[in-house]
């Protein structure tokens, strides 16, 4: 139970990381909202920025009907994120928190406002660092309503640049990973041709090419994605197909490693039940990840939904990251019981051996890209935000390397070749993964 809290407080971090920096060009509908402070966006600032923000269709409401509005105690402000927990230390029985000092005020809502005004601000930002845009309400009694329009973007030779300064390397860093996961499921693609007629060609072969494809084009969809949102603020269309293939990626890599570790295809032609059960729920479990993944980059901590289907997404990915070790511990625990009847004791450890790698591996991977990453990325600074992404897009492709290379489509795969006398007293010897 402590680890799994502790893989939970990790993932949320690393949420807290990649998702608030999504910054663009955002609308934002806020309806009956009675939060004291409402999130909008983060946002690292290189040199010159400029914050805009824009407030339409305002309206309130309260059940103290006796009760003052006093507007001018609402209002939009940015503070540095370094200064972001003392403000959130804020006394309550102190003023106002857009009268803290750590606060700059981009606006306030006028005392003689009226019900559908519109209000705007913009604030030039010449001290670089990391800024939090924040909505205050002073007199939580009353419920807010309003459609927000923000705009948060670094100016650079005179153009705007709407992606935080730690992203700015993100667009080339994907276009260079689509080209090796091009080049990387041409070369899986001609290896299988080159044994098809050697029979050495199984079903889980294919389905590892479709997610090398899947994986370049979500590569390129997401250099695209960065691309236009750096340059005009918004994504063109991009983040769906990013999220369509996101999609499918994350369905085929975990069926990849569910179907590996049952031995499907290329150690048995079919998958026992309680093996078709783990696939039958770690499917519908990563369509929903993906859902929730979506929601949280498109919507944004502005919304009172938004750490609901952080808390979804996170307790998803830990289901599906440990339903994926029962098949592989039980691949190991069969092959053990079987080098014990079967005669066969050398060609067993062979396997034995590469099944005890891959669980290695599987627990390297996921521990790597979710608990090492998160942990990176809470003490770098935010000018080096791109070296999370790099570390876990590095940290998967060392993966796949592993399992390509290892479950290869070969006549006979020699990872091993041990004596039959040593490799029995091996295998009597171990007592791992005995369930």
């Amino acid at each position: 139970m402590l680890i799994i809290n502790c893989l939970l407080q990790c993932l949320f971090l690393l949420l807290l990381i990649s998702s608030t920096a999504l910054s663009e060009i955002r609308d934002t509908r806020i309806t009956d909202d009675s939060r004291p402070m409402i999130l909008f966006e983060r946002f690292g600032f290189s040199g010159t920025g400029h914050v805009s923000v824009s407030a339409h269709d305002v309206t309130w409401k309260s059940t103290h009907r006796t009760l003052k509005l006093n507007t001018s105690a609402m209002g939009f402000f940015i503070v540095p994120q370094p200064s972001f927990p003392r403000l959130l230390n804020h006394s309550p029985h102190a003023s106002c928190v857009l009268s803290s000092p750590h606060a700059t005020l981009v606006f306030k809502f006028d005392n003689d406002v009226r019900v559908g005004t519109s209000y705007n601000g913009t604030l030039l930002i010449q001290d670089p660092d990391e800024y939090t845009l924040a909505f205050a309400n002073c007199q939580p009694q009353f419920q807010i309503s309003m459609t927000v329009h923000t705009e948060m973007y670094n100016v650079d030779g005179g153009r705007k640049d709407f992606l935080p300064a730690g992203e700015t390397p993100l667009p080339k860093l994907y276009f260079l990973l689509f080209l090796i996961y091009s080049a990387f499921a041409a070369l899986w693609i001609f290896i299988c041709v080159k044994q098809r007629e050697a029979k050495a060609v199984h079903k889980i072969h294919l389905i590892m090419a479709a997610l090398l494809v899947f994986k370049a084009l979500k590569m390129i969809c997401a250099s695209e994605d960065k691309m236009y949102v750096r340059r005009t603020g918004t994504p063109h269309g991009w983040d769906v197909a990013f999220y369509v293939f996101g999609l499918f990626k994350g369905v085929v890599l975990f069926m990849v490693i569910v179907l590996i570790g049952t031995g499907w295809s290329f150690l048995k032609p079919y998958l026992q039940e309680r093996e078709k059960s783990v696939l039958i729920m770690v499917i519908p479990l990563q369509l929903l990840e993906n859902v929730a993944y979506v929601v949280i980059s498109e919507t944004g901590p502005a919304t009172k939904d938004w750490m609901a289907w952080n808390q979804v997404f996170l307790i998803v990915d830990v289901a599906c990251c440990c339903a994926v070790f029962f098949p592989i511990v039980w691949s190991i625990r069969g092959l053990r019981e079987a080098s014990k009847t079967d005669g066969k004791a050398a060609r067993n450890l062979e396997k034995l051996t590469l099944f005890k790698q891959f669980y290695m591996v599987v627990v390297g991977y996921l521990y790597f890209t979710r608990v090492v990453v998160s942990a990176v990325g809470s003490v770098l600074n935010y000018r080096y935000e791109w070296v999370v992404n790099a570390a876990a897009e590095g940290g998967s492709l060392a993966f796949y390397l592993f399992i390509f290379y290892n479950f290869q489509p070969l006549e006979r795969n020699p990872y091993l070749e041990v004596d039959e006398t040593v490799a029995s007293q091996m295998l009597e010897d171990d007592d791992s993964f005995d369930l």
